[in-house]
Formats: structure tokens, sequence, C-alpha cells
């Protein structure tokens, strides 16, 4: 930047007396481009002024002649101070450095070249920019006017730029239903919140007005088109297969356990409260499943089941998902709701998974509702009570710790907490696991029309024995897999994934060498005894005996604890 403003600085001669004779300006103007005289003020002349200058007595003073003819001064400004709206760009700008050297002059036709230039490259760069970005990007002026519409915003909207370019944004959507609309009215910014611009998009947008000197001169959104996801979680709810038999739904759930008795023992138990229950446990352990069989089988089964999950939906859409949206400024034939999925679990169950992925304020809101039965939907006004019973989820054990660590709502916590079940990963109840394959190959024979197979017992030794980090949902997910490839009447080991195979001959290696270097160790422990009896237990004497240093004996009797 420094060297463009050095660019349009013009070489000028100075003449530093204004009371010398006119004559000597028109002199230098032969040779010269411009001339600066200095006096009280700087005064600029141009060789096109030359003319001028000649038709006055050559003899007269400058002073004298620029009171005659009341010239006017220049504005003397530093390379820093160029951009300043206090300088007169009527005349020449006189340029000087901080020991008050004059440089030069810049005129303003340069300056305004210089200028514009600069305004068209950085529009440039904002349009690049904006055709970059993968969201809809859209920029209007203070009257609300479009500046820029990239190629995301044409795809999204279904609007060529031609033909919303230099127009209202109004024109095309509903005044009330516009952001940018309400930013250039109120000058705050807007970041990751849920918008229906229209009947047919959902966006997250975030957008910003553009402020001069204290004024509102435009705005600018990005929009992330998410009327997919929308329509997906939508299509996702509306099919959510029941895990659980609904007359009996605890017979649906496998297990012989102690942990996974007191599990349904004390999910039985609570069915019928109408307090929220929190379900912990890992990744697949079967938090969906207990939680269908609480709600079928208790208070709400005549209700509906409806289920919302923390982990996949964005923050911005979750508070909308939960609670709904309504736009009270719509006209009332373009009225904008949607029922959250807290009404329409009216009368029934919310099961409301990875709990502990919400945000701190949705958790507020969430709590708010807990305490009072009642909300608000997102942008509305109106106050909606529902009966809704919430069971949530957590994968996180410790979720006391996430408390303390100021990332999850302490009160919601305790008044989530007060019937909590905790479900067993499977590796700790392997018991179930046979019980639990004998149930699915039956499950799935049903459904594939297959003959019941017998299964290997190398087979059941390598089921038994894996893991399953996935828990009953990944046990389910290889009965069914082999199910459907094999077709034998006795599933074999080639039927399993090699991966579960891998995992579980590492597994019975590395409890091979634990137990051979136990045996070793009560080998050498009986040795040291020995050695130690023979020698009435002088240590010095044990070692030579052993063939040991006495230094090692004194540290092995240490380590067994002799």
């Amino acid at each position: 930047m420094f060297q463009k403003l050095i660019d349009l600085v013009e070489e000028c001669e100075t003449i530093v007396n204004g009371y010398a004779p006119l004559g000597e300006i028109v002199n230098y103007l032969n040779s010269s481009h411009m001339v600066v005289a200095l006096n009280e003020a700087y005064y600029t002349f141009t060789k096109d002024e030359r003319q001028l200058l000649t038709i006055g007595n050559e003899s007269i003073s400058i002073t004298d002649w620029i009171n005659e003819l009341k010239w006017a001064p220049s504005s003397v400004a530093s390379l820093s101070e160029l951009t300043m709206e206090e300088l007169n760009w009527k005349r020449p700008v006189v340029l000087r450095d901080t020991n008050d050297k004059i440089l030069g002059i810049v005129t303003a036709e340069k300056w305004i070249s210089s200028m514009q230039q600069e305004y068209e490259k950085m529009a440039t760069y904002f349009q690049t920019l904006s055709e970059t970005i993968n969201d809809a990007v859209t920029a209007v002026d203070k009257e609300g006017n479009v500046i820029c519409w990239n190629n995301t915003s044409e795809l999204t909207y279904k609007i060529k730029k031609e033909k919303i370019i230099g127009r209202k944004l109004k024109d095309h959507f509903h005044t009330e239903a516009l952001v940018l609309h309400r930013i250039l009215r109120e000058g705050r910014p807007v970041r990751g919140a849920y918008h229906r611009p229209n009947d047919v998009n959902h966006v997250l947008i975030n957008a910003s007005p553009i402020i001069m000197n204290n004024q509102i001169e435009g705005g600018i959104a990005i929009e992330r088109d998410i009327t997919k996801i929308i329509r997906l979680n939508e299509e996702l709810t509306s099919s959510l297969p029941v895990l659980v038999h609904q007359d009996h739904p605890y017979s649906s759930i496998v297990g012989n356990s102690k942990k996974i008795k007191e599990a349904i023992g004390m999910a039985q138990k609570v069915a019928h409260a109408d307090i929220p229950v929190l379900l912990k446990g890992e990744s697949g352990a079967g938090k969906e499943m207990l939680a269908q069989a609480i709600h079928y089988g208790g208070s709400k089964s005549t209700g509906p089941y409806v289920t919302v999950n923390c982990s996949v939906i964005p923050p911005a859409l979750l508070e909308i998902e939960l609670f709904g949206f309504q736009n009270d400024a719509f006209e009332e034939e373009r009225q904008g709701k949607q029922i959250g999925k807290i009404e329409q679990a009216y009368n029934g169950t919310l099961f409301i998974e990875d709990i502990d992925k919400m945000t701190l304020p949705l958790q507020e809101k969430l709590l708010e509702y807990l305490v009072n039965h009642s909300f608000y939907r997102v942008g509305g006004t109106e106050e909606i009570t529902t009966n809704t019973r919430i069971v949530a989820s957590s994968s996180t054990l410790s979720l006391e710790d996430v408390v303390k660590e100021g990332d999850f709502n302490e009160k919601l916590y305790y008044h989530l907490s007060v019937i909590t079940i905790n479900i067993p990963p499977l590796r700790e109840r392997t018991e179930d696991i046979i019980p639990l394959i004998r149930h699915y190959v039956s499950e799935f024979c049903s459904s594939y029309h297959k003959a019941t197979p017998e299964i290997d017992s190398k087979v059941m030794k390598i089921l038994v024995e894996y893991d399953w980090p996935g828990n009953v949902r990944e046990l389910r997910n290889v009965v069914e897999r082999f199910i459907i490839l094999s077709d034998q009447s006795l599933i074999t080991i080639d039927e399993i994934p090699e991966n579960i195979i891998k995992v579980v001959e590492k597994k019975s290696m590395t409890l091979k060498e634990t137990t051979q270097e136990m045996e070793a160790r009560k080998i050498e422990v009986v040795e040291i005894e020995n050695a130690l009896r023979k020698t009435y237990g002088n240590k010095s004497a044990a070692a030579n005996l052993l063939g040991i240093s006495r230094g090692t004996l004194y540290n092995k009797i240490k380590e067994y604890g002799l």
C-alpha cells in the first residue's frame, strides 16, 4: 500500500520565498509540470495554469498575486493522512515527510483513479471469495438492494443473478422472513441461527451488518442449506424401528446376568412413574431398547414414542427439533410453524439420545420445561404446555465429571439422575452372549426365511471370547451377517469377520504369555524359598546357591513379598 501511494506522487519545484516575483513561477513552469510556492500556506501551480499566470504583471510578488486572485491554498498531508476526508482535493495535495520536507504533490485525478482501481480490486476479491464459499452468500445495501448473489444462492433458491442483483430482496422473499432486513433495522449480528426464508428451504445462517462511521450501510448473510438434513431426519424419525415386543416389551431384552436383570428390574419399577429417567451405557449397549421398553411397558404406552439424537443434529437445528418453530410476524396466510419433538410426544415419551452432546443454553431451556412442563417455540410467543415424559441417555459414563468441568448443566443433571439406570457392556455379561446369539439367529432366520443352522463350537468360543466394543448392536450385526451369507446347515469360522478372529487370537496369545509368566514367577518363588530354607535364611549363601548376586536376591525377595 505504501508503494502504491508513492507511485501517486508527482515531483515538483519549490519556491520558498513567497515574495518572489510572479515571473519566477512562469519560468519554472516552462520546464516543470508542477510548482509549489510557500508563503503562510502551500500554493500549487500546474503547467496548464501557466497561461493564466502570464496575464498578470510578472514583477508582482507571488503573495500579492495570490491575494488578488484569491488563489486557494493546497492541503498538506503525510502518506498516512492521504485518506483523510478533511483534505481539500480542489487543488493538488502537497505531500511532505515527518521532517516537513516536501516529497511532491498528489492530484485529485490520480487519487480518484487509484481509488477506482482499489475499489475494483476489492470488489474482485469479494466476488471471488463469495464464489469460493460453498454456502449461499447474499449482500445487500442499506436500502435492501441485492449487490451480491453467488452461485450457491442460485442453486439453493433457484433464482438467477440477473433476476435479483440490483433489486430488492423483498421482491423474492417475504419481508418478515428475511434476517438481513432485521439486521438493517437493528444492527445486531446473527450466528448459527436456524432460519426458514421461504416454504421450501431450511438454512443455518450467519449474518452481520456492514457498519461505517457508526452507520449501517448494508448487510451480508451466509446460509448453509440444511433442507436435505431436515428431510432425512423427518424420514428417519417417521420410520424408527420398534425394537421390543409392544405387548411384552421386557421379554425382548435377552439376558440372565445379574447386571442386566438389575437394569430391567429398575426400568419396570419406574415405567409407571411419570418422572424423567437417565440411561447410561456404552454405545450399542441397548439404551434405545430399554427406553422403548419403559415406554411400552409403562403409563405412556398408548401415547407416541419419539426420539431425537443430540450427536447428529446441528446445535442450532436441535432447538427447533425439540421445541418447534413459529414466526408470529408472518401474515396469517403464510403462518410458519413447525411442531417440535416435545409436542409430537404429547402424552407419550421423548427419548433424547446423547444428551451430553446438547449445548448448555439448550440444556437450560430443557430444564425449564422439566420444571414447568411448558415452553415457547423458537420465534413464538405462545406458551405451550404438554405432558411428555423424558427419557435421556448418555454414552459418557462419568457424566458427573462433565458436570464438574462445567460442560453439563448441574441442575439438569440432578433433575435427570433421580432415576439412573446403568446398562452394562456386553464384555461384563459374557454369560448373556450365547442366549443373545440364539435369539438373533432365530430372529434373522425368520426374517430371511431360512432354516435355523447349527453353530460350530469354535465359532461360539470366538464369539464368547471377543470383547464386543460395539456391544449388543455389534453382536446383532455379526449374527445377521453370517445368517445372510451362509447357505450351509453349519456356521463355521469362515463366516466370522476376520478382524474379530484376529482380535481373539491376539487376546489368547497375550493371555497365554501372561499365564506362562505367572507360572515362571511361581517356580522362581519356590526356588528362592527352598534356597533360603536350605541356608537357614542366610541370604548370601542362598544367592550363591541360586547363582545370582546378593543384590538381585534382595530385589526379588522384596518384589515377591517373601
